[in-house]
């Protein structure tokens, strides 16, 4: 199984956030989303390892899918 993971840019608190509807409890934030990737990667372990039937040691799959937006001037 493939775990995905939605990254998205929150400009008025200057961070990024990540949840995933496949990771019960996934909730992180910072400041980078190289920062943030990290962070995911250390913690949807343990999150799936308490949530889920996933036994610890097994290699998972996890994609990130990022949304930023910003207005410009024309």
């Amino acid at each position: 199984m493939e775990y995905r993971i939605k990254t998205i840019w929150d400009p008025e608190a200057a961070v990024w956030t990540a949840t995933s509807d496949d990771v019960p409890g996934l909730c992180l934030e910072s400041g980078s989303l190289d920062a943030l990737i990290e962070k995911v990667k250390y913690t949807v372990p343990e999150l799936l390892a308490m949530n889920t039937k996933t036994t610890a040691g097994t290699d998972i799959a996890v994609s990130f899918a990022a949304q930023r937006k910003e207005v410009v001037a024309l």
